[in-house]
């Protein structure tokens, strides 16, 4: 452009043959304006086909399940072509080589409960069997309905063909307890409320509250207060005790028959 100016200028192109050239110029620039326009445009699909491939590809991977770990399925919850939501489980997966046992303890009779304990466990399907084991961990939410707390207790070794949600009797090995005296289970009573024995002194009954310790397999539970060594209480009674009711000691229950 600038040379067809210089050639007008010095009367070589008529000014006519000038501007038609500048049209050809203004033609020029707007065509630029529009190819530059198109390639922005081009740009912000490309873009937008990038997020959507991306969103596609993540969408993708939300259908793929994961396994945490080398497991077997125990339980499909959902089938092939249903629709699920999120949170709503598909699959469920035990890993046989970490198999724990839920036991539940009374609160009253948690105490000395911790992680390490040894354990003997005997499974419902093999009674004659014991098998060792220990605490593996203590759960710090009790069940509020049941009253009890809840432990996991591990195999050493897991047995072969164990069968999940099998029933379990789990013996906890306890640490040594103090000294203390020790009653029989059946003497424990509960009278207005309150926890304890009845107490034969002076030829009456009165009714001790004492406060317990650990239970022992043998039937016997520890007196940790209350009661004095030599103390005698009441084992069996065939009806409900009162203070100041009448009673006789005997050495033996003699067995009732019917003429």
């Amino acid at each position: 452009m600038k040379r067809q100016q210089e050639l007008a200028r010095q009367n070589f192109i008529s000014p006519a043959a000038l501007e038609g050239r500048d049209q050809e110029l203004q033609s020029a620039d707007a065509a630029y304006q529009a190819a530059q326009a198109n390639l922005q445009a081009a740009k912000q699909d490309t873009s937008r086909l990038q997020a959507e491939r991306a969103a596609v590809a993540l969408q993708k991977q939300n259908t793929k399940l994961v396994a945490p770990a080398d497991a077997v399925v125990i339980s499909r919850d959902a089938e092939s072509g249903s629709t699920v939501v999120a949170g709503q489980p598909v699959l469920k997966l035990a890993n046989p080589s970490s198999l724990w046992i839920k036991l539940r303890v009374d609160q009253g009779r948690s105490s000395g409960l911790e992680v390490g304990l040894p354990a003997q466990i005997v499974l419902r399907s093999r009674p004659q069997q014991t098998l060792k084991g220990k605490v593996e961990r203590v759960e710090l939410q009790a069940d509020a309905v049941t009253e009890e707390r809840i432990a996991q207790v591990a195999f050493d070794r897991i047995p072969s063909a164990l069968s999940i949600g099998e029933m379990a009797e789990v013996t906890l090995g306890l640490k040594a307890a103090a000294d203390a005296l020790t009653v029989p289970q059946a003497s424990v009573q509960t009278y207005q409320g309150r926890s304890g024995v009845w107490r034969v002194t002076d030829s009456k009954l009165e009714f001790v509250q004492v406060q317990w310790g650990a239970a022992s397999l043998d039937g016997r539970v520890q007196a940790m207060e209350g009661l004095n060594a030599g103390d005698t209480v009441v084992v069996y009674n065939e009806k409900p005790l009162s203070v100041g009711a009448s009673f006789r000691v005997v050495d033996a229950l003699v067995k009732k028959t019917k003429p």
